[in-house]
C-alpha cells in the first residue's frame, strides 16, 4: 500500500479518535444519575396506583422479601399487590422501554441519522401486525383442534413481522451505499400505513375477544403484565441487552461512513445484518409484551447523545437505562391521571414524544429538506 493509499485511513482513524473521546466523565455521571433516577421511578412505580401505598412500606416489603425484614410484613395485602401484581408490571416494563430505546439507537447508528426510530419508520406496526395476524389468524387455527394460543408465540410472531419491515425499510432507502433520512421517513410512514390497514382488516374479522386483544396491541398498555409473560420476554430481551454493546466499536466506525468504516477493517455488512437482527427481535418482543408504544427510541438515545456525545460505548448502555426509566415514569403517570383507570401507556409516550419530536426537525432546520 503506498503513502497516498494509508493517508485516508490515517485521517479517518483519527476522526473516530475526536468523536469518541472525552466524554468518559461525563457518561460516568449520566449513568450515576440514570441509575438513581430509574431506582427512584421504580420504588414509586410499585407504591403509585389505585390502591396507593407508600415509598417506605413499599420499602419494608422489598426488605421483607429478602430476608432483612420481618417475614409477617409478606402476608399483607399490601405485599400482595406489590410482589404479585406491580413488581412483575414494573419489570416488563422496564425491560421493554430498555429495548425501544437500545433499537432507536440502533437505528439511528445503522441509517446514520438522529430521526430513525423503530416507531416512527414502520418497525413498529409491523410488528403490530404480525402480532395482530398471530391472535385472529392462530386462534382460530387452534380453536379447531380445541386449543388455546400460548402467549408464547406472539413474540416470534411479532419479530417476523419487525424484521421483514426493518430489512424493506433498509433496502427501499438505501441506494449506492448511502441512506436517504427522506426516503426512509416516507417508506416508514407507507409501511406504517399499510401494516395499519391489515391491521384494521384482521379488526374487522375478529370476534369480540381477539377485537379487546388488537385493541391492547395498537394503544399498548403495561396492564396485562405478569410472572408468566415476564418470562418469556425476558429470556429474548435480557441477552439482547447485553449482546447490542458489543456493536458499539462497528457504529462508532459508521458514522464515518460505510467505505471508511470498512477500511478501518470493520465487517460493515455484518454489522449491519446484527444490527437489523436485534432490533426486529427487541421490537418484536415488546410489542408482543406491551402492544405498539412509540417515541420511546427517538427520544431518550437523542437525549443522551445531546448528553455525552455520540459514542456508541456510551450511548447504548445508556440508552437501556434511559428507556427503562421513562416506560416506568410513563406507566406511573398512566396509572395517576384517570384514577381508578388506566391509560394506555402509548397515549402517554406519544404526548411526550411527539412534541420532543416536532422540537428536534425544528432544531435541525431540516425540514424544508425532507
Amino acid at each position: 500500500m503506498t503513502l497516498a493509499a494509508k493517508q485516508p485511513l490515517s485521517a479517518s482513524a483519527a476522526a473516530l479518535a475526536v468523536l469518541t473521546a472525552g466524554h468518559r466523565r461525563k457518561g460516568v455521571i449520566a449513568v450515576a444519575a440514570l441509575v438513581g433516577l430509574c431506582l427512584l421511578l421504580m420504588l414509586l412505580s410499585l407504591g403509585a396506583g389505585a390502591f396507593a401505598i407508600a415509598p417506605g412500606r413499599v420499602a419494608d416489603i422489598l426488605l421483607a422479601k429478602l430476608g432483612f425484614a420481618p417475614a409477617e410484613l409478606l402476608g399483607s395485602r399490601e405485599a400482595l399487590v406489590v410482589l404479585n401484581i406491580r413488581m412483575p408490571r414494573l419489570l416488563l416494563g422496564a425491560l421493554v422501554g430498555a429495548a425501544l430505546a437500545i433499537s432507536g439507537a440502533l437505528m439511528q447508528g445503522l441509517f446514520r441519522n438522529p430521526l430513525a426510530d423503530p416507531g416512527l419508520v414502520g418497525v413498529s406496526a409491523g410488528a403490530g401486525l404480525a402480532a395482530a395476524a398471530t391472535i385472529v389468524l392462530g386462534d382460530r387455527l387452534l380453536a379447531a383442534f380445541a386449543m388455546k394460543l400460548p402467549f408464547a408465540v406472539l413474540p416470534f410472531g411479532a419479530f417476523f413481522g419487525g424484521l421483514v419491515s426493518t430489512l424493506a425499510l433498509y433496502l427501499i432507502a438505501t441506494r449506492q451505499g448511502r441512506t436517504s433520512v427522506a426516503t426512509m421517513l416516507l417508506a416508514g410512514v407507507a409501511l406504517g400505513a399499510l401494516a395499519g390497514s391489515l391491521t384494521g382488516l384482521l379488526a374487522f374479522v375478529s370476534d369480540d375477544r381477539q377485537l379487546r386483544d388488537l385493541t391492547f396491541w395498537s394503544l399498548g398498555s403495561l396492564g396485562g403484565a405478569s410472572w408468566t409473560k415476564l418470562s418469556v420476554v425476558a429470556p429474548i430481551v435480557l441477552p439482547l441487552l447485553f449482546a447490542v454493546p458489543l456493536l458499539a466499536r462497528g457504529l462508532n466506525a459508521l458514522m464515518l461512513g460505510e467505505a471508511e468504516a470498512y477500511h478501518l477493517g470493520i465487517p460493515v455488512q455484518r454489522i449491519k445484518a446484527l444490527a437489523i437482527l436485534l432490533v426486529a427481535l427487541a421490537v418484536g418482543a415488546s410489542v408482543a409484551a406491551a402492544g405498539v408504544i412509540g417515541f420511546v427510541g427517538i427520544v431518550v438515545p437523542h437525549l443522551i447523545r445531546l448528553s455525552i456525545g455520540p459514542d456508541h460505548r456510551l450511548l447504548l448502555p445508556l440508552s437501556a437505562i434511559g428507556g427503562a426509566a421513562l416506560l416506568v415514569g410513563a406507566d406511573i403517570i398512566a396509572r395517576l391521571v384517570v384514577v381508578p383507570a388506566e391509560l394506555p401507556i402509548g397515549i402517554v409516550t406519544a404526548f411526550i414524544g411527539a412534541p420532543f419530536f416536532l422540537w428536534l426537525l425544528l432544531r435541525r432546520g431540516r425540514i424544508a429538506e425532507l
